[in-house]
């Protein structure tokens, strides 16, 4: 089992996140590529003391990018999305 905080690398905020949080109680996560749901799950409950009720997750996949003649591309990554219990929020998601 690994750390809370090497599960969790960092929240996404985007216009999409801000609205999925404030209307949906949906909060959205960059995580450890291995890093299973229940994993997920307990890291957001240890670090943020909430209850989650549903995680869903997104292997996003590389897209090729170009620079002038050279060639590469972006790093896959893993993006979690996590449903907390009705009344249950995270403060920095969260508009002011």
């Amino acid at each position: 089992m690994r750390n809370p905080e090497d599960v969790i690398i960092a929240p996404i905020i985007t216009e999409k996140s801000y609205r999925l949080a404030n209307e949906e109680n949906k909060y959205t996560f960059k995580v450890h590529p291995d890093a299973n749901k229940i994993e997920i799950k307990n890291a957001v409950e240890k670090l943020f003391k909430v209850k989650v009720v549903k995680v869903n997750t997104i292997n996003v996949k590389p897209k090729k990018k170009r620079l002038g003649k050279f060639e590469g591309r972006t790093a896959a990554w893993k993006k979690a999305i996590v449903t907390l219990k009705e009344g249950d929020k995270i403060e920095f998601f969260t508009a002011s």
